[in-house]
């Protein structure tokens, strides 16, 4: 069972104080505070931002998209890729000048690369104008941490080394108000050899049914058009806790939640898809008919030194079953290249394998090791350059799949969400979850319509609204 934490309304209520202290600490000065936050990574890292700027709002800030107007600037930091950490260390640097120009702006990190004890370090030792740090366990603590900085008495630095919480009733303020994320759990139990997640989120941890229900309700009632659910693996949904109500469970009884509205997922992990899953989908109305089933390698060898408890052939079982019970899905993945020990071998079994799936999109990686996991003292032989070019081949023969897929697209007519503008157009999503653009201006987001596609190109379609059906 788990050990999760649950954060009680007492210790909830015991950060008003600080937020109440932030609020006059700036009217005082007569200044009417701007935040500007930038997340890095996942979701769930936009999903955690939209809680701080919910906490932010009550402590009186307003926000801006210029660094230069804010008093207090926030990354939010991703740890899955050196790539991702790099181009942290870049950003936050780059900051030491508008910190010059303006010495009472507060700078501060957070988030799932801080969370790493080393990197942790770096930044108290090399980065001495930011202000404070904070990591993936404490995000209920942040008015009490900004207070902290604020008093100027020392650098707030607070990553404590734990299986993780659950804290119920933050606020939120959302991005939009079309599409809305919807947290149902938090970290990971399973240890793949090469991520950092289990490390840097602490150990799987699930929200009450009831509390995920009523913030969906919630939501729903607020207009939202799109509901996503995210989870490390959200298959494994309340598993930990012994809750009665599983994933597909849930997905059921947000089904039910009388509205228009659309329901997606991520992230799922092939070792718990099961046939019972993809018969809810069926079922369910409201569900989306795109799955996210990141395999990671089409190589028996390569997913057992990956420690993923699945092979290539129980794989393609899924993908096959779940084609079966919802005829019209469609997928997409998540591929490594060149994880330690690969051979040319085992990449043509991945080339393979997305040959006989026919993934949508693929989101493909080069194998970056990560401080404290397996994988990153395992012999790894292959050079950089030689990796680099089987990416591209990778690349290139998923955008010949992609591309032969939108082209039996051509001319034909579908339903779609109106969600995103795009500066002169916008982005419709189709129920298999890939992006039309069309000509429309904002007043038509959050509606449904028919759209003729008119273009194809190797990762979007161009298309016309035929008719707006609500």
């Amino acid at each position: 069972m788990s050990q999760t934490r649950i954060i009680s309304p007492e210790e909830l209520a015991a950060q008003r104080p600080f937020t109440d202290w932030v609020r006059a600490h700036y009217e005082a000065q007569g200044i009417a505070p701007l935040a500007y936050i930038r997340s890095f990574g996942c979701q769930q890292n936009v999903a955690d931002a939209e809680h701080i700027k919910g906490m932010l709002a009550e402590m009186g800030f307003g926000f801006t998209e210029e660094p230069g107007e804010a008093d207090f600037i926030l990354f939010n930091t991703c740890a899955v890729r050196e790539h991702a950490e790099d181009r942290v260390f870049g950003n936050v640097g780059a900051l030491k000048t508008f910190k010059t120009r303006k010495p009472s702006l507060l700078i501060a990190v957070c988030g799932c690369m801080v969370q790493q004890e080393h990197i942790a370090e770096k930044f108290k030792k090399s980065y001495p104008f930011v202000g404070l740090v904070f990591g993936t366990h404490v995000l209920y603590k942040f008015p009490e941490l900004l207070a902290g900085a604020l008093r100027g008495r020392k650098r707030v630095i607070e990553t404590p080394n734990e299986d993780g919480n659950i804290a119920e009733g933050i606020p939120v303020r959302r991005d939009g108000d079309v599409k809305a994320w919807l947290p149902i759990m938090y970290g990971c139990n399973n240890f793949c050899t090469y991520c950092i997640v289990p490390y840097v989120r602490g150990r799987e941890r699930s929200r009450k049914p009831e509390d995920v229900l009523a913030e969906a309700r919630d939501l729903v009632a607020a207009g939202y058009k799109e509901i996503t659910l995210l989870g490390q693996n959200v298959n494994s949904y309340g598993r930990s806790e012994g809750f009665e109500v599983d994933f597909p469970e849930l997905l059921r009884r947000i089904n039910a939640i009388p509205g228009d509205f659309i329901i997606r997922f991520m992230t799922s992990h092939p070792k718990d898809a099961t046939p019972r899953l993809f018969d809810t989908i069926a079922e369910c109305e409201k569900v989306s008919r795109h799955f996210h089933l990141p395999v990671q390698s089409g190589s028996n060898r390569i997913l057992k030194a990956m420690n993923r408890h699945y092979t290539r052939e129980s794989y393609l079982e899924v993908v096959d079953y779940a084609r079966k019970a919802v005829p019209d899905i469609s997928f997409t993945s998540d591929i490594i290249v060149g994880f330690p020990g690969e051979t040319r071998e085992d990449f043509e079994d991945t080339l393979s394998l997305i040959d006989r799936v026919g993934y949508t999109s693929l989101f493909t990686f080069i194998y970056s090791p990560r401080v404290g996991t397996p994988a990153a003292s395992m012999p790894d032989p292959i050079s950089a350059e030689e990796k680099s070019k089987w990416f591209q081949e990778l690349t290139a023969r998923q955008e010949e799949i992609a591309s032969r897929r939108l082209a039996d697209m051509m001319g034909k007519r579908f339903r779609a969400l109106l969600e995103t503008d795009a500066g002169g157009f916008i982005e419709a999503r189709l129920p298999d979850n890939v992006i039309v653009r069309v000509q429309g201006d904002r007043a038509l987001l959050g509606h449904r319509a028919i759209v003729e596609i008119t273009e194809t190109k190797s990762w979007i379609l161009i298309g016309n609204i035929v008719e707006i059906i609500d």
